[in-house]
């Protein structure tokens, strides 16, 4: 079986920062040593991996690669008891699509440890709707959730039509809290409030240029996708005791901040780091996407490619075009 064929997408670097990508077919026996092998039925489009899928070393360093953090499918050979062929799994973050052969392969062999069962309650391909974008954004409602319920007020989501966004907008919603979408793309604000927003702003008006310590408080809780000015404005803006959680930094990774909404209103700042997440925690926030949090209407946020559409498409995210998920069916 070692060398069995699978279709997969390559990256490979052709020269001195020249990088080039392709559909091809690669065989089982150049994956890495690994506990579970996994056929590998949906995949999803992260930034991340269209940074992977052009030569960002600071993502990936060996080349050839194939990209995707994430995967979804059936376990087909398992040397550990945790897991048997036939079980439904999905394996997200860790190494999975930086250095260690991705998703956007028909087949990935991966450590046990990096492995969650499917929940009940969630297709193959609902949980690559979410993917890391949507376990990241649960992350965020996880944690704002422990300290901020829904009466304390408006909660402020940015970069809200990216994957992160969405999702934690739709969350949020769905949990009952009065959410305030902020984006770049005021032509998308019927999607935003399709998702459950109450209001829309635009993110000039997210990003405040007077250079004072605090301002008007304004939000009970805030998640983060972005950086830069518009997460200091925004932690400057949060109500006494407020949580602001944050996970990108695509504006900015500096934060021009100072230590008075701190000390002053006892707000808390909290990172997102879905790579490196528990194990215990990670599954249960996979169990409430699943359960209490999971979306009525997954489509709507969500198109489905092939892995010969993933040139494209990776196009458009690089480019700030994409709105919503992009899942990708490796049985296109």
């Amino acid at each position: 079986m070692e060398n069995k064929k699978f279709k997969a997408m390559l990256v490979e670097e052709t020269g001195e920062r020249i990088f080039s990508r392709k559909i091809t077919q690669r065989s089982l026996d150049e994956l890495p040593q690994g506990e579970v092998l996994v056929k590998v039925l949906n995949s999803s489009l992260n930034y991340k991996d269209a940074l992977s899928a052009s030569g960002n070393k600071g993502v990936t360093r060996k080349f050839p690669h194939t990209p995707g953090i994430d995967a979804a499918g059936i376990v087909e050979q398992s040397v550990i008891s945790d897991f048997k062929p036939g079980d439904k799994v999905i394996v997200t973050s860790y190494d999975l699509g930086m250095n260690t052969p991705g998703g956007f392969g028909e087949y990935i062999r991966v450590p046990g440890a990096w492995v969650v069962k499917l929940p009940d309650n969630l297709s193959i391909k609902e949980s690559m709707v979410y993917g890391t974008a949507g376990f990241t954004a649960g992350m965020s409602v996880w944690y704002l959730s422990q300290i901020v319920k829904p009466d304390k007020g408006d909660i402020l989501v940015t970069g809200a039509t990216g994957g992160v966004g969405s999702l934690a907008v739709a969350i949020l919603s769905k949990c009952g809290y009065s959410v305030t979408a902020v984006t770049g793309k005021m032509s998308e604000k019927q999607f935003l409030f399709d998702l459950g927003a109450k209001a829309v702003i635009d993110r000039n008006q997210a990003s405040d240029t007077s250079g004072k310590p605090l301002l008007k408080a304004r939000w009970a809780g805030v998640v983060d996708t972005v950086g830069g000015d518009i997460l200091a404005s925004a932690v400057k803006s949060t109500d006494q005791y407020g949580v602001v959680t944050c996970c990108g930094n695509a504006a900015s990774p500096d934060l021009p901040l100072n230590v008075f909404p701190f000390i002053l209103r006892g707000v808390s700042l909290i990172g997102i780091d879905s790579q490196n997440c528990p194990m215990d925690t990670r599954v249960q926030i996979w169990e409430k996407l699943a359960g209490d949090w999971k979306l009525s209407d997954m489509d709507s946020i969500s198109k489905t490619i092939s892995l010969d559409e993933l040139d494209q498409n990776i196009e458009l995210i690089l480019k700030g075009q994409q709105k919503g998920r992009v899942v990708v069916d490796l049985a296109l």
